[in-house]
């Protein structure tokens, strides 16, 4: 594979037996899509496969949805799913590319040495008839040892100051929401922008449910007015594709300074933060 963050169907039905490979289903749905991550997990999974609840693993003291957990509580709660120090970790979901890069960055970011992406994601291990199974996987604990890489995750002052400072802040959310034309999906939050963001919709760098090529992606970029060779903090709606973006920018070889883990959400409902509407 060009990309060296993705791996084929091909490659990982051939090494589903190695014995240091985890697989790992990253399952996520939006409210309104209606679907559930575990339900599916549940009714049928790559063999082998344990099941990443991207809103039970994470901080359950923050009132902001699926924020970064702690480190030990990260570690407790991957070591139980068998994840554990020198895996190699392949990481898909059920959509193809939407919630499986925001877990990939989450043990990036936790000191993962060795993760990747399955390219194409489930749909696409289904429409090669490659193997299925609803038979539930038998786990070993492990130990996960937790390195957080503290730069790779801007808070809300980082971000405050990233605008200020001139560091691009690119948000993946889509156009019509970024323009505040187009209702949020949390009750209560208001659409529009940071002043300053720029937008690139994490829907725009993926075809077909896997990630464009690189001249795709620059050329979608750098119509947004954003410089890959400048700092960029990538953005969304509640930190899981803004990951998609950063998966984008690994794949320019210019990896984003960091990600904002609170992003709309923390944001839009933080008293004295400026929201904008309208183009930028």
């Amino acid at each position: 594979m060009a990309n060296p963050h993705l791996v084929s169907t091909e490659w990982l039905e051939t090494h589903l037996a190695a014995p240091d490979l985890v697989v790992v289903d990253a399952s996520w749905y939006l409210p309104a899509q209606n679907r559930s991550g575990r339900a599916e997990y549940e009714a049928g999974h790559i063999p082998g496969a344990v099941f990443f609840d991207i809103d039970a693993i994470s901080d359950r003291t923050s009132n902001l949805p699926h924020m970064l957990p702690r480190p030990e509580d990260f570690a407790r709660a991957v070591g139980a799913l068998g994840i554990g120090d020198g895996k190699r970790i392949v990481v898909y979901d059920g959509a193809g590319l939407f919630s499986a890069p925001r877990v990939w960055w989450t043990f990036r970011t936790f000191g993962a040495q060795d993760v990747v992406i399955l390219d194409g994601g489930a749909p696409r291990w289904q429409a090669e008839g490659r193997p299925w199974t609803d038979e539930p996987t038998r786990i070993r604990p492990a130990v996960f040892t937790p390195r957080l890489h503290h730069a790779a995750v801007a808070s809300l002052d980082d971000v405050r100051a990233a605008l200020a400072n001139g560091t691009q802040v690119v948000d993946a959310r889509s156009a019509e929401r970024f323009r505040g034309e187009a209702p949020e999906p949390r009750p209560g939050l208001p659409s529009g922008r940071m002043p300053g963001a720029f937008n690139v919709p994490a829907t725009s760098v993926i075809a077909n449910g896997r990630l464009k090529s690189p001249e795709e992606i620059a050329t979608i970029f750098a119509q947004a007015g954003v410089d890959p060779s400048r700092p960029v903090v990538t953005s969304c709606g509640s930190g899981v594709t803004a990951a998609i973006l950063t998966l984008a920018l690994e794949s320019l070889g210019r990896p984003a300074k960091a990600l904002y883990d609170g992003s709309w959400t923390e944001w839009a409902s933080t008293p004295g933060c400026p929201v904008a509407q309208g183009p930028r």
